[in-house]
């Protein structure tokens, strides 16, 4: 597994358990009450300031591994890589644009700011989601 393909693992894995991490904590936190109602802030800016850290202490961690197997192969990358990268960024954007729009039409509707903020984040996620699993398939698959 290349550098580059063992990052997008450790991004996908952190965000996905970052994002079913919210969602468990909102839930329990709204307890039967209205989701409006949950002080969801520190919730959300710490589940997103631990996924960056853990998604860096992972691919630090893999890195290491990785460089003690192979010394020669830690951090190189080649044109297929880019290749990749700008494909899974291209397709990521999309749901960004898509949750733009949604926080727009929120916005206009003059929605609770939980439903704009939680719009924005999950369009976030399933950005980085969506986006590392079009990687993972081209790294496996290769690029069509």
């Amino acid at each position: 597994m290349v550098y580059e393909e063992r990052n997008i693992w450790s991004s996908l894995i952190v965000s996905v358990i970052g994002t079913i991490v919210y969602v468990v904590i909102v839930l329990q936190q709204a307890d039967g009450r209205p989701l409006t109602d949950v002080d969801w802030v520190p919730i959300m800016l710490w589940v997103i300031g631990a996924s960056i850290v853990g998604a860096i202490v992972l691919s630090i961690a893999w890195g290491i591994l990785a460089g003690m197997r192979d010394p020669d192969g830690v951090g190189k990358s080649d044109q297929r890589d880019r290749d990749i990268a700008h494909m899974s960024t291209r397709v990521g954007q999309a749901f960004l644009v898509i949750a733009g729009l949604g926080v727009i039409v929120l916005c206009a509707f003059e929605a609770d700011w939980f439903w704009i903020a939680n719009t924005m984040y999950f369009g976030f996620a399933l950005s980085s989601i969506v986006g590392g699993i079009a990687s993972v398939l081209a790294y496996r698959r290769g690029l069509v």
